[in-house]
């Protein structure tokens, strides 16, 4: 399952790679940040709750403004 979480905060490789480091450290999630975009696309292995993608990003010190399910096989 991917998921798109819409992150507020982010502002530099540094914020880019905290926070796919965060999510990469739960189990059975990997992320890639997309800066412009203001979004990290999450590929979860896993049953992983939203609250646990939250929680992580906002202890990182960003703001998760949504989650939403990435539908379709072409979707960018």
């Amino acid at each position: 399952m991917k998921k798109v979480i819409k992150i507020d905060g982010m502002s530099c490789g540094h914020c880019k790679a905290r926070v796919e480091k965060v999510l990469g450290d739960i189990d059975g999630v990997s992320a890639k940040v997309n800066l412009e975009k203001g979004e990290a696309i999450v590929s979860i292995d896993k049953d992983v709750a939203d609250n646990v993608l939250t929680s992580a990003v906002t202890e990182a010190g960003y703001t998760v403004v949504s989650i939403n399910e990435k539908k379709g096989l072409f979707e960018k």
